[in-house]
């Protein structure tokens, strides 16, 4: 930098807050441990923004996983050492959570880090999901599965690790992926019920039922024992909420999603007493849509088509799987939402929606 801009920059440094000239010197102290004509060092601030010669970018690394331009190996583990070195930058030690924090060389390709108050050691991902697992070198590639959305075959072929592995892989690095659910929803709201066929896949002892001939289809009229009854909501910003009820009444509506739409809120349903009781108990203003045979709509900006569709899609996606276990369902409809939300999203649009989820029957 020139010398007349260095001293420019430096007289705006009396505009800042204190919290922006702590960041900022937590910031110059990480530059200059990856200074190579800086002093030994060894000591960084944490809690700071990441050094952009450090830390990769998000959209960069999105779009290097996108278009699988780093390969596995050592490229694999530069990339989990990117991840980890992030991590650690914002949150610090994971024992005792404060920021003073240095660097304590590597182990198995990925370096760790000591705490200078607790004097414990330990590496990025200590105290995640994703603690203990092996084979980082393979971990973009199980991004990559996880993007794509493949099966435990597949996931497994790409990774070069046994079937079982890639299931494991799969249930920790889903636990691991950041997706809050909408704390409230606003705007005009949209619920649907579906009804999904019980399933109790990969299960070979122990079946409270005899066992269905491949091919036959559960009997749609038994909700309580052979159907699963899975609300997915959604307002019009594309904030979206799913959960597996224990039940399909309006106690468990209601426990689901009463702390997310404010009272008086334009409520879009089909018509279902259970969920139109939630409703009413709830103080929600409930708009039912009539069939669409029945002509122009009086009202078209009240529909419930923007949560069938997220539904429609949801399923399609879920085909490839040949059928998910109902203990699973709740990792899958996540995994799904995680893809759908995302700002780059690599979850077609163009699902041919015919069929969708089967509907809840109207009383």
């Amino acid at each position: 930098m020139k010398r007349s801009r260095f001293e420019e920059w430096l007289s705006t440094l009396k505009l800042l807050s204190e919290e922006q000239r702590r960041l900022l010197l937590r910031e110059l102290g990480v530059a200059e441990l990856h200074d190579p004509h800086a002093g030994s060092g060894g000591k960084f601030g944490v809690a700071s923004q990441p050094a952009a010669n450090e830390i990769v970018d998000e959209k960069s690394a999105d779009s290097s996983i996108g278009a699988g331009s780093l390969a596995s190996g050592d490229d694999g583990l530069d990339f989990v050492s990117e991840i980890g070195r992030k991590r650690i930058l914002r949150s610090g030690c994971p024992h005792c959570g404060t920021d003073e924090v240095r660097s304590w060389g590597k182990a198995g390709g990925v370096p760790r880090y000591r705490c200078k108050v607790c004097r414990k050691t330990f590496n990025a991902f200590t105290a995640t999901p994703v603690a203990g697992l092996h084979h980082k070198d393979r971990w973009l590639d199980q991004a990559r599965s996880l993007i794509s959305g493949e099966t435990l075959a597949q996931a497994a072929e790409r990774c070069q690790v046994d079937p079982s592995t890639a299931y494991r892989w799969r249930r920790r690095f889903l636990a691991a992926v950041s997706s809050e659910k909408p704390k409230s929803f606003s705007g005009i709201v949209e619920a649907d019920v579906a009804l999904i066929p019980e399933s109790l896949k990969g299960r070979k002892r122990g079946l409270p039922r005899p066992a269905r001939k491949r091919g036959s289809k559960a009997n749609e009229h038994d909700v309580l024992t052979e159907q699963i009854p899975v609300v997915v909501a959604r307002d019009r910003h594309g904030a979206t909420f799913d959960a597996v009820l224990p039940s399909l009444d309006a106690a468990s509506l209601s426990e689901a999603l009463r702390d997310l739409i404010p009272p008086a809120t334009d409520f879009c349903c089909d018509g279902g007493k259970e969920i139109k009781a939630f409703a009413k108990q709830a103080n929600l203003k409930v708009h039912v849509p009539p069939a669409r045979a029945a002509g122009k709509l009086d009202e078209p900006q009240f529909h419930i088509d923007n949560v069938r569709a997220y539904q429609a899609r949801c399923r399609e996606w879920m085909r490839r799987f040949h059928g998910v276990s109902t203990e699973n369902l709740p990792l899958y409809l996540r995994w799904y939402r995680i893809l759908e939300t995302a700002p780059r999203s690599p979850v077609p649009r163009n699902f041919d929606h015919g069929g969708g989820w089967p509907r809840t029957p109207r009383r």
